[in-house]
């Protein structure tokens, strides 16, 4: 079939995880548009390796894939809890965080409703083509590749385990990234000494579970991060509030010099650990010291990993102390690296590099309206999910601004507002109001 006989679809979407699902239910939903989302994976699955016993989500259940869009959307997380019989439950747990393995559950039967979401399809390339783009995928069974044309691409950017690259080639049997722990939990059991690295939260919630396996000192646990401290992720109130569309706009104007020192001193909006893990360590800590208990349990910060070697059937791991500049070494049976996730640059994007615009540090530039910035800039739009940090602040990866960010794609697919995009949302402001400014040149 000639590409002037193929459908014209309004929108493909490239991975399927937690945001591009949004966007597919919100399209379902709204109907009118014909949309496909792709994923190389054969199911959904979110962080399935972090998928602790326990842990829950670091956002309010409103941070479902479209609450914060439409509340009395089907797709919402309390119709998941109705039509599984569990909203009683969940109105007597008296709790705004949700376990994150039900939070999967429900992006699962979120994805078996929609037919536009096709599991086992990897893409291989976007080309453009006249005001269309044409969208290469390959069935990850068969092998079999087709193409499809449609307006607009929506591309989940997604995240990839990463790890400091004097660490990467000792990957291996007994050392590992966090993404890798429960689908390694087992292996554990007969150690005889466990280091864990990092600060974040995936860190302390591996800790945290080992801590709790820990019988009658079975194996020593250690952790380390080269950070100041075991410090809190920023949850205050007013601190929350630059998870808003109102901070989007005022960052998005700011020149990208000032975004990028912005970042820098931002850590601990999006990262640490939460105050709750951070309070259940320590209880377990006490209990498990009391009455002159001394479990084989070491916790430092300010301490770098420097190196790893492999030494009689152990590992023998070199660490700095980051202030006193002291190198010292202990023996590891197991070392599971906490190093959290880096943006996966989809190839498919670099096979287009001469048609998109880059900033001086080869990061691709996306408009307001999460579109990729390119050299001619056309009506229909590849629009970036998840990979606007730099551009769009601290929100990009932040579950609560998904909907939004699907309401402003949706805008554009349509023509119109589907979804209302409002204006001040918080109560403080970001830069000083005109009619100051105006006063002070007076």
């Amino acid at each position: 079939m000639s590409l002037q006989q193929q459908k014209v679809y309004d929108l493909i979407g490239v991975g399927i995880g937690p945001f591009n699902l949004g966007l597919a239910a919100m399209l379902e939903e709204t109907g009118g548009k014909e949309a496909l989302f792709f994923e190389q994976r054969t199911e959904f699955n979110w962080h399935k390796g972090m998928l602790i016993e326990g842990t829950t989500l670091q956002v309010p259940f409103f941070a479902d894939l479209i609450s914060m869009a439409n509340v009395q959307s089907r797709f919402t997380y309390l119709n998941y809890l109705q039509t599984h019989n569990r909203l009683y439950h969940f109105y007597f747990l008296e709790k705004f965080h949700i376990p994150r393995k039900e939070y999967n559950d429900y992006c699962r039967w979120v994805a078996g409703q929609l037919t536009s979401c096709r599991f086992g399809f990897q893409v291989e390339k976007i080309s453009s083509i006249n005001e269309l783009y044409e969208v290469v995928v390959r069935n990850v069974q068969t092998g079999e590749a087709e193409s499809y044309l449609t307006k607009h691409v929506a591309v989940g950017i997604g995240t990839s385990p990463s790890v400091p690259s004097h660490l990467e080639k000792h990957l291996g049997p007994n050392v590992m990234h966090s993404s890798e722990y429960m689908e390694r939990k087992s292996e554990l059991k007969q150690a005889g000494s466990i280091t864990v690295i990092g600060s974040g939260q995936s860190a302390a919630e591996i800790f945290y579970d080992l801590l709790q396996g820990q019988d009658d000192g079975a194996y020593e646990l250690n952790w380390f991060t080269r950070s100041k401290g075991f410090f809190p992720m920023e949850y205050s109130k007013l601190g929350l509030e630059f998870f808003s569309p109102d901070y989007i706009d005022f960052f998005y104007r700011l020149s990208q010099d000032k975004k990028d020192s912005l970042l820098s001193n931002q850590d601990l909006l999006y990262k640490g650990i939460s105050m709750n893990t951070i309070a259940d360590i320590y209880d377990l800590l006490y209990d498990k010291t009391a009455c002159g208990e001394k479990p084989p349990i070491h916790l430092l910060a300010m301490t770098e990993l420097e190196g790893i070697e492999l030494r009689n059937g152990t590992h023998l791991l070199t660490l700095k102390h980051c202030v006193s500049e002291e190198l010292f070494q202990l023996e590891s049976d197991f070392v599971i690296l906490g190093t959290g996730y880096a943006p996966s640059m989809p190839h498919f994007l670099l096979q287009m590099q001469d048609e998109v615009n880059w900033d001086g540090h080869n990061r691709f530039k996306v408009t307001r309206d999460y579109a990729l910035e390119t050299k001619t800039m056309k009506e229909n739009k590849i629009f970036i999910q998840n990979g606007e940090l730099h551009t769009h602040g601290v929100g990009a990866p932040d579950l609560g601004l998904g909907a939004y960010r699907n309401a402003v794609i949706m805008k554009q697919v349509y023509g119109r507002e589907i979804y209302p995009v409002n204006k001040k949302n918080v109560f403080q402001s970001f830069e000083a109001d005109e009619s100051w400014k105006t006063a002070a040149i007076r």
